[in-house]
């Protein structure tokens, strides 16, 4: 799908939190023959977006590019810590703050932010989510009993840069505390509208340690 408005949507991958479960890097991780991260890029790669991975250094993507052979066209975002300078702290709210500010720079309406621990995502899954934000300031997946899953929501840009920046200064990061409630939000019935798409739910796998590396490719191949 392209939309006439080529800053109206980028996407946002996170990749600066600290892999301590694994003791190294997830995004570099083998899944199924190459690294975890390249499972995510070659599938949004087939939209027509700008793509942004947003590290907690710049030392973290130079590492990365000795592990990982990007595409040309990924751009990268380092965390920005002028009004957060805790060097330690890698919560993805300063990821969020940091890359909505520089789309923000860059004049875009919306980002698709994901977690860069989900490889499996589907294109039909993303193509949903593009369409249903046309119309919505926020596009956010719900299950049945209410549970949201923010690393794989649509959010506007502005009101998101300063909603972040507002929640670090008050050190209160919690991402549900992101989702502004006056914001006019599209709930995405995971159930109903993203099940029949996805059948076995991998879109929502993500991998934060060693066995869940062994359940997703059990579920991948069963």
């Amino acid at each position: 799908m392209k939309l006439d408005n080529e800053k109206y949507l980028a996407i946002l991958i996170l990749i600066g939190g600290k892999s301590n479960r694994f003791g190294t890097e997830k995004p570099a991780i083998d899944l199924l023959g190459k690294p975890l991260i390249l499972h995510q890029i070659d599938i949004l790669y087939k939209f027509d977006h700008d793509l942004f991975l947003v590290a907690h250094s710049e030392e973290q993507i130079y590492e990365f590019r000795k592990q990982i052979e990007f595409p040309e066209q990924i751009k990268f975002i380092v965390d920005d810590r002028e009004i957060f300078n805790y060097p330690k702290f890698y919560k993805p709210m300063l990821g969020i703050y940091s890359g909505f500010k520089e789309l923000n720079n860059l004049g875009f309406e919306k980002a698709f932010v994901l977690s860069g621990d989900m490889p499996l995502i589907k294109p039909e899954v993303v193509n949903l989510m593009i369409n249903e934000s046309l119309e919505y300031e926020c596009t956010i997946p719900r299950w049945n009993n209410g549970f949201l899953e923010p690393f794989f929501a649509i959010y506007p840009v502005l009101k998101g840069f300063q909603k972040a920046k507002e929640i670090l200064t008050n050190e209160n990061y919690g991402l549900y505390n992101f989702i502004d409630k006056d914001w006019n939000i599209n709930y995405i019935s995971i159930e109903k509208a993203i099940l029949p798409l996805d059948n076995k739910l991998l879109s929502f796998i993500n991998i934060n340690g060693p066995i869940d590396i062994a359940k997703l490719l059990k579920i991948y191949d069963g």
